[in-house]
């Protein structure tokens, strides 16, 4: 008897670990794991071309443009739609370019529509705009005494 149950062990573990020693076929086994996403979410090029960086979880987005040639960089406040003008109540909002270190002040400069005391486009000047590289870096403000801040990054697509 007990070498009965010995030899039933034996199948049993042998099946429950495997036998065979060749790889397993394509397609056959468990789904592979997706890798974990990355923390917060990627944008696309926003509705000027430039790149997107959220303002306050969402509530509000900014866009980041630049002009080589005029050393200019236009930062664009958006909606929660990523699309859609969203005027604030601010003089001036505050760039910081990562490499090289530099920070910019940008002057509200209201757009068609933008109400009476409020803009959705902000402009400012620095030689090192006149750089022709990928810029990365974040853009503050103050609006209604909430402070907003959010990084932003080009990629060679924009």
């Amino acid at each position: 008897m007990k070498t009965w149950l010995v030899a039933v062990a034996c199948v049993v573990v042998g099946l429950s670990f495997g036998c065979s020693q060749q790889p397993p076929k394509p397609g056959a086994g468990p789904a592979p794991v997706p890798a974990p996403a990355a923390k917060g979410h990627s944008h696309g090029a926003g509705p000027h071309g430039g790149a997107i960086a959220d303002w306050g979880g969402g509530k509000y987005h900014v866009e980041f443009k630049v002009d080589h040639g005029k050393k200019e960089a236009t930062i664009f406040i958006l909606g929660g739609d990523e699309k859609t003008p969203a005027p604030i109540k601010a003089d001036k909002i505050q760039l910081s370019i990562n490499e090289p270190a530099t920070q910019v002040d940008l002057a509200a400069k209201p757009q068609e529509g933008d109400p009476a005391g409020s803009a959705s486009r902000f402009v400012g000047t620095h030689d090192t705009l006149g750089k022709v590289q990928e810029f990365a870096g974040t853009i503050t403000g103050l609006i209604d005494g909430t402070p907003y801040t959010g990084d932003f990054a080009e990629t060679p697509e924009m």
